[in-house]
């Protein structure tokens, strides 16, 4: 059961987080101010470090020529992507040795930007930003199908972990280039 619990959710921690992500969602205490997807002009992931989710849903958009940027809540500027992240990435053909943290106070909002966190409680940091809280904001993992309202950082879990966060965030960036695919069609 321990081996199970880590690897689909990281910690047992992950698994509780998810499931009040689930009931914070449901009951709208989440603090998201969605917008359509087909109305964003540029994908802003957002993490606690931008070291291992946001870099890679970073890259992963970029990837798919979209405009994106990505941040981090409690980070320094110039920081490279984890070690492990980089491993993985590469193992899935994703380059993150470019990608360099950008720290919250260093990053500059623009207009049709729509900032896209990995946490219930990085919504709720950004809330409460005067830079940030007019922005509109929303939860990366609800792109997925099924839905992952949280996406438990893998920093320092299991690679079985790793690999399932990267997964989870190949499919919600996936279905938020979906949605936005439909502004097209």
């Amino acid at each position: 059961m321990h081996n199970t619990i880590n690897s689909k959710f990281g910690t047992s921690r992950g698994a509780v987080r998810l499931a009040l992500s689930y009931l914070e969602v449901a009951s709208g205490l989440d603090c998201q101010n969605r917008i359509a997807p087909r109305n964003a002009k540029r994908l802003v992931f957002v993490c606690h470090g931008n070291i291992c989710r946001s870099a890679y849903a970073d890259v992963v958009a970029r990837n798919a020529k979209l405009e994106v940027a990505s941040f981090g809540l409690s980070t320094s500027t110039g920081k490279m992507a984890h070690p492990p992240v980089i491993e993985e990435a590469a193992k899935r053909g994703i380059d993150l040795s470019q990608h360099r943290t950008t720290a919250k106070e260093d990053f500059v909002p623009r207009e049709g930007d729509y900032l896209l966190a990995m946490e219930t409680r990085h919504l709720r940091k950004m809330a409460k930003d005067p830079v940030l809280q007019n922005t509109p904001m929303g939860l990366l993992g609800t792109y997925a199908r099924p839905p992952f309202p949280h996406l438990h950082d893998p920093y320092k879990l299991s690679p079985e972990y790793l690999a399932t966060c990267l997964d989870r965030i190949e499919a919600a960036v996936g279905g938020l280039i979906s949605a936005m695919d439909e502004r097209r069609a």
